[in-house]
């Protein structure tokens, strides 16, 4: 038995390292480091300098700001306030085609107008006489590295006039150049050379192992979740399971999440072992915090694909090209993917994995995830 187990574990540990490797410095490596810095910094509510060219902005996240007053006094230039055009209408701005739009008002953009178009405000608060006109790349720029720090796609602007690098310096802020934002997108499930592994014993599926891989962007960890010892050479039950604190840990009956978790553990487990992945895409990857605002949403009439489109956010920003690259660093390139999602089945298929068949997970209505289901199967096309 001993000589059994310790095979097992020859195995298991071969198949991952448990030593980082140290990548050989390179462009999309400096834009990592560099867009993540500026995220770090609009997260603590600082203003960051974003620079395209010779023009360049000094930005901030609307919903950090205390005084957009101080933006002025920095630049002395006139403050924007930019959001996704779903936002703008959302606000009452007649429709634009643009992407992203500087949305102002008769009395301009203080406090009290950014809470309301952030959604943060009274009920009685409302946006007077709002107007807005279609955003530039360097605008739009702004508002997709707000949205990339999982804060409200939401972004106060002004025009920096003088030389930007000396601008940054001068005051002690970080400055970007909006290249490095879309060599950023572009690295979107890239892992670090590294995973950390250890044995926790699950209720209903005691052999079990975890293996943590960090995003290379530095975010937080997936998990591949191993039950028993499922052999690579053979196709393998699966479960993508993005990360739900309400449903998988409080036991939320808002939507069916914990279910489908718990579900997914025990049906593994009765298959002889396989693989769920734990992704890190809370609320459908727009982070705790706006999944929360969404609730809000939900609770004055808005289905869950609305909500996070009033948000500025799509409907699901999640990706799946992390999860690929865990199955094949383990050595899984063939699967039973236990999901309603055709989504899932594509994106896995999109990068390199097999699935050999789409295994039904549903779980039945709980009286207070009905219209939340049907959504998910009228509107994302979920098979029930």
């Amino acid at each position: 038995m001993a000589t059994h187990q310790s095979a097992k574990k020859k195995h298991f540990m071969n198949m991952v390292s448990d030593t980082p490797i140290a990548p050989q410095p390179n462009a999309q490596d400096a834009s990592l480091t560099a867009v993540g810095r500026v995220i770090g910094d609009l997260r603590r509510g600082m203003a960051i300098v974003l620079r395209d060219g010779t023009e360049a902005l000094l930005v901030t996240a609307a919903e950090s700001c205390v005084d957009p007053r101080a933006l002025t006094l920095l630049t002395d230039t006139d403050v924007s306030c930019l959001v996704t055009a779903a936002r703008a209408e959302a606000l009452g701005v007649d429709p634009i085609d643009a992407a992203v739009v500087a949305i102002d008002t008769e009395s301009g953009i203080d406090r009290d107008a950014i809470a309301t178009i952030i959604g943060e405000a009274t009920e009685d608060s409302t946006l007077k006489a709002p107007f807005a006109e279609a955003a530039n790349g360097l605008q739009q720029a702004a508002v997709e590295v707000v949205k990339l720090a999982r804060l409200l796609p939401a972004a106060l602007t002004a025009p920096i006039q003088e030389d930007a690098t000396a601008f940054a310096q001068q005051h002690n802020l970080l400055a970007l150049d909006i290249a490095n934002i879309a060599r950023y997108r572009g690295a979107a499930g890239e892992l670090m050379d590294y995973a950390v592994t250890g044995s926790v014993p699950l209720e209903g599926a005691e052999d079990t192992k975890l293996i943590a891989f960090r995003p290379a962007d530095g975010g937080k960890a997936h998990v591949a979740v191993i039950i028993g010892d499922p052999d690579p050479k053979t196709t393998i039950l699966t479960r993508l399971h993005s990360e739900c604190f309400t449903g998988d840990l409080l036991g939320s009956l808002r939507c069916d999440c914990g279910d489908q978790l718990r579900g997914a553990v025990e049906a593994i487990a009765a298959a002889g072992g396989g693989v769920l992945l734990y992704l890190a895409q809370e609320g459908r990857g727009i982070g705790l915090v706006n999944k929360l605002r969404a609730y809000r949403l939900q609770d004055n009439g808005f289905d869950t694909i609305d909500a996070n489109e009033q948000l500025g956010f799509d409907a699901d920003e999640r990706v799946y090209a992390p999860a690929a690259t865990m199955l094949q660093r383990l050595g899984y390139n063939r699967v039973r993917l236990m999901t309603n999602n055709p989504t899932k089945v594509a994106a896995l298929e999109s990068h390199g994995i097999q699935v050999v068949d789409r295994v039904p997970h549903a779980f039945p209505a709980n009286g207070h995830n009905e219209q939340y289901l049907q959504t998910k199967a009228a509107r994302a096309g979920h098979l029930f």
